[in-house]
Formats: C-alpha cells, sequence, structure tokens
C-alpha cells in the first residue's frame, strides 16, 4: 500500500471533511458544522492536516498551535483504512509542524470511552494525565 500525501485542508475540502468525519470520527463537536471548520481555516489555514490515498480522504487530524500550547483534535482514520500506519503518518505531521511553530508538548483530547483511541494514543508515545479534567462552557 502507497504512503499517504498528507496535505492541510482548503477551504474548497470542508464538505468532505465533515462528510469524512461522519463516517470516521467518534462523537460530534460543536464546531462540526461549515463555520467551524472555515474559522479554523481561516486563523490557521495549515492546523487541518488530511491523509489521502490516490486522491480519496483516508484520514484527518487538527494540529492547532495557539503560541503557547500544541493540541491535537480530530484524529480520525477510515474504517477501512485502519491498521495501516495513517494515524501515526498525521501524528507525525502534526509534530512536524508544532516542532517547526516552537511547540514544546503537545496535548489530545480523546473521548474517555473510545478505547481503540487510547490504545492508538499511547502506541504513538501519548499518555494521559488524570490529574487534569476539561472544564467547558458552550459559547
Amino acid at each position: 500500500m502507497s504512503d499517504p500525501h498528507i496535505r492541510p485542508a482548503t477551504p474548497s475540502d470542508i464538505d468532505a471533511v465533515l462528510r469524512f468525519w461522519r463516517t470516521a470520527a467518534e462523537g460530534t463537536s460543536i464546531s462540526d458544522d461549515r463555520d467551524g471548520v472555515a474559522r479554523l481555516l481561516a486563523r490557521d489555514p495549515e492546523a487541518l492536516l488530511l491523509a489521502e490515498r490516490d486522491g480519496t480522504l483516508v484520514g484527518t487530524a487538527i494540529a492547532g498551535f495557539d503560541g503557547w500550547r500544541c493540541h491535537l483534535y480530530r484524529l480520525a482514520v477510515h474504517p477501512d483504512h485502519r491498521r495501516q500506519g495513517l494515524a501515526r503518518a498525521l501524528l507525525e505531521a502534526a509534530e512536524e509542524r508544532f516542532s517547526t511553530l516552537g511547540g514544546r508538548r503537545a496535548d489530545a483530547m480523546v473521548l474517555e470511552a473510545n478505547a481503540r483511541a487510547h490504545r492508538a494514543w499511547g502506541a504513538a508515545g501519548y499518555h494521559r494525565e488524570d490529574h487534569w479534567r476539561r472544564w467547558v462552557k458552550p459559547l
């Protein structure tokens, strides 16, 4: 199988990404809509990484950097393409982006009930920090 082509998303990719997430991503976010993804791309055009094979979208990761912390979201691989190194390739691309931007540590949003994701993140060298909890407030 060929290595994936990883590139930043463009505004023309938004609809395909949203369709992809409905198939490949666990859970939903308040920002999983056209306006949310468009705002992300306008704010940081290189944050949403797409993995493609033969022109087909097979994986995504959001690699956001706010100047202080490196955040990973929406690591998703199409169910038909899992266990082929795509998540690792996306994470390597995200980590390279973070290093280039001067980032020092990456954190990831991982659903508590997604055991498959826990194994994938652990295999990539990430670990859970039980002394932190995320606090949220919808705006």
